[in-house]
């Protein structure tokens, strides 16, 4: 083929007619994927937040579908004084522009406070280390309260006034106070620690009485040791013994028995 040739195949018009579809085609794609991106991402459109904070939950929901946003709770919180779901906080706040397809997300407050194990801290820390660990938690924690123990050992934790124990649930918020050592005993003087304090108390010697004097029977006895009975078959009538056996002397007056 001479160059000629090729020249004239190439001006031919079904070859010019290909790269003009080309290049049409190319130009639309650049135009849709331009406006398309545009209308996709809300370009150039934007909405004022409202600030639903301290509002209700339904009541906020209401407030954003008229708007056009979406809005969705991500945590949960606890005030005391607010009541159950409550927003505490949003994001993006207030007053900020945003696009509509964008989601507004909302902290509510809970409808009691939620509950923190007492991790195992008596007897086992110093107040400083205590203290951190317990604010690290969430707990809060109030003025410690001093006992005679080792300086700043931590001898007991106190709830709303109670004893509590490791392994135990409290509210979030309430107040911990710390039973801590003053110092006025070393950790090595355990003596007296848990022994009960008695008072001297005189205890009166009851002696035995002996003014009483039991009287014994004397029951007459025949050489083989059996009792004698009279005529009648009944065990002879026994009478009180004199004499040593007795230890009361005999009466001179009583008559003696006859063989």
């Amino acid at each position: 083929m001479t160059a000629r040739e090729f020249f004239h195949k190439f001006n031919s018009t079904y070859v010019w007619g290909n790269i003009l579809a080309i290049v049409i085609l190319v130009l639309l794609l650049a135009i849709g994927v331009r406006f398309g991106l545009d209308f996709y991402t809300h370009h150039g459109e934007s909405i004022v937040v409202p600030d639903v904070v301290h509002k209700q939950y339904d009541e906020a929901v209401d407030i954003m579908d008229k708007v056009g946003l979406t809005i969705e709770v991500t945590d949960t919180g606890y005030v005391k004084e607010l009541p159950p779901d409550c927003i505490l906080e949003q994001s993006p706040a207030g007053g900020k522009r945003i696009k509509s397809t964008h989601v507004i997300y909302v902290t509510v407050n809970a409808a009691s406070a939620p509950s923190l194990v007492i991790p195992d801290i008596i007897d086992n820390n110093s107040l400083r280390e205590a203290q951190a660990q317990l604010l690290s938690m969430g707990f809060k924690v109030g003025e410690p309260e001093y006992i005679p123990g080792e300086k700043d050992w931590i001898y007991g934790i106190l709830v709303n006034g109670r004893h509590v124990q490791a392994g135990d649930r409290v509210p979030s918020d309430a107040v911990i106070v710390l039973q801590v050592g003053d110092g006025t005993r070393e950790i090595s003087d355990t003596a007296g620690l848990n022994e009960p304090q008695y008072e001297d108390v005189e205890v009166e010697e009851k002696m035995p009485k002996y003014d009483e004097v039991e009287e014994y029977v004397e029951v007459p006895v025949d050489e083989n040791g059996n009792e004698i009975k009279d005529e009648r078959g009944k065990p002879g009538a026994g009478r009180p013994a004199s004499g040593p056996s007795s230890g009361l002397p005999a009466d001179p007056s009583s008559p003696k028995p006859t063989e």
